[in-house]
């Protein structure tokens, strides 16, 4: 599939693109630097074997007790993730032409599926840097979507079993839910539902996804298991698979408020499965949380401390806490506490915004605007630090620098635009849309492009 671009118009101003997920702060909260109040629980019986030789033949014999070997499993597991960061280097991927990747998930060890904001999603084979495009999927009617105000593709989630994908179709309001590990289609969320660009999608169980999009409104659509049990049919029209045509079982408004009713785009979703509810995110800067059973009711609405850009959020089950990325600092919410005890984190990457989230263990990782990558220890509530070759070992010593991963120039359009207003910057940095984990291979996958919505470029990365 040869990939359609956006053109461009010219503007006098550059116009920040709001990608996968973007805040400017209404207060002068300070990173948090200081001791934190989350503190990691002493592990006992682990001082007298903490060596990794005891652990591996203790786990071919199965000696001491498996449930010890978990828990020093545990430990090592805690200590790579806190360490890997800096072990980490770069080797960018080639995408051609193709406009800012706005979202990716592992497929599988060496796959990697994206969307971007010309309308193309395609794998990657992060091994090879081979490309195979993926038809997107039409609506019943043909919605009349001029190339200049298509958004792409801002969501790509599999479900839970990691049988279904579920991304954006060729309309940018519709839904498209393909069968893994085909890609077939299985069907497409155009009757009745969103009015504007789809922003976030987040699986509630294996056939239950939730969209949230520009329109205001979150939807939640039921996958009959049916649809994709046998082998997919073919239309008349050539050897396409067909697909079903599904409208929501539930669509709910996000609240109007009184500071900004016009601004209640959707913005990103996190579900805790823990607690079966659903976190959005609005950008008139609320969060709002709703209990997901077979429809939608909302449990409340919390004006968030820095209301601009906020367009990332993530959540972690272990920690019980949401994390939301803005303009300049990223959140942390725990919707059952009145007192908020996780101080906010400031970026202090050049105002260009968070732009990407995840969360695993007790380490948040931060995407920004400016090609940089943070990593934030929630425990201690810092930033991790650099560490010598000579004190790789030390928990103390002098200050040392927050650690920064930068990652690299990309492909930029050299195209009339870029010549008119940017064309004396020799390095143009790109926003870090999108990145994910695949922790069983020590890989972190990473994309995006150019910050303002007029330039056309790419940026993609393997860090392993």
């Amino acid at each position: 599939m040869v990939p359609q671009q956006t053109g461009s118009r010219k503007r006098k101003e550059p116009v920040v693109e709001a990608g996968a997920g973007s805040s400017s702060s209404q207060s002068s909260a300070a990173a948090g630097q200081g001791e934190g109040v989350l503190r990691p629980k002493k592990h006992k019986g682990l001082e007298e074997h903490r060596s990794v030789v005891y652990y591996l033949k203790g786990r071919e014999m199965c000696a001491g007790g498996c449930a010890n070997l978990r828990g020093f499993e545990g430990v090592l597991r805690g200590y790579a993730v806190q360490r890997l960061p800096e072990l980490l280097t770069e080797r960018q991927l080639v995408l051609g032409t193709l406009n800012k990747v706005f979202a990716s998930q592992w497929l599988n060890a060496r796959q990697v599926v994206c969307g971007t904001k010309c309308n193309t999603l395609f794998v990657v084979d992060v091994q090879t840097g081979h490309i195979t495009h993926i038809p997107l999927m039409q609506d019943r009617v043909p919605a009349q979507v001029s190339a200049e105000t298509t958004s792409g593709i801002h969501a790509i989630q599999l479900n839970p079993s990691k049988t279904l994908l579920a991304t954006g179709g060729e309309n940018p309001n519709s839904l498209g839910v393909y069968q893994l590990p085909t890609l077939d289609p299985v069907c497409l969320g155009d009757q009745q539902g969103h009015r504007d660009w789809i922003f976030s999608i987040a699986w509630i169980n294996d056939t239950v996804a939730v969209s949230g999009s520009r329109d205001g409104t979150v939807a939640l659509w039921q996958v009959d298991p049916d649809l994709f049990s046998g082998s997919p049919s073919c239309n008349n029209e050539g050897q396409v698979p067909a697909y079903a045509h599904i409208r929501p079982s539930d669509i709910e408004m996000i609240p109007r408020v009184n500071s900004n009713p016009g601004n209640r785009k959707v913005r990103a979703l996190a579900f805790s499965s823990k607690n079966q509810e659903l976190g959005a995110v609005s950008l008139d800067g609320y969060f709002h949380l709703w209990k997901t059973r077979n429809n939608l009711s909302r449990l409340l609405s919390i004006r968030l401390p820095y209301c601009r850009e906020n367009v990332c959020l993530t959540y972690c089950d272990d920690l019980s806490l949401y994390a939301v990325g803005s303009q300049s600092h990223v959140s942390f919410l725990d919707p059952r506490e009145r007192r908020q005890n996780v101080r906010p984190l400031c970026s202090r990457d050049g105002g260009t915004g968070v732009r990407s989230l995840s969360f695993y263990q007790y380490i948040v990782t931060v995407g920004t605007g400016h090609s940089s990558l943070l990593f934030y220890d929630i425990r201690a509530q810092k930033f991790l630090e650099e560490r010598s070759v000579s004190s790789l070992d030390s928990l103390h010593g002098p200050a040392r620098r927050k650690l920064k991963l930068i990652c690299g120039r990309g492909w930029l359009n050299h195209d009339d635009l870029w010549v008119n207003y940017f064309g004396a910057v020799e390095e143009f940095p790109n926003a870090l849309y999108t990145h994910c984990y695949n922790w069983p291979e020590m890989k972190l996958f990473v994309a995006g492009g150019p910050l303002p919505s007029g330039l056309h470029g790419n940026y993609a990365g393997l860090w392993s």
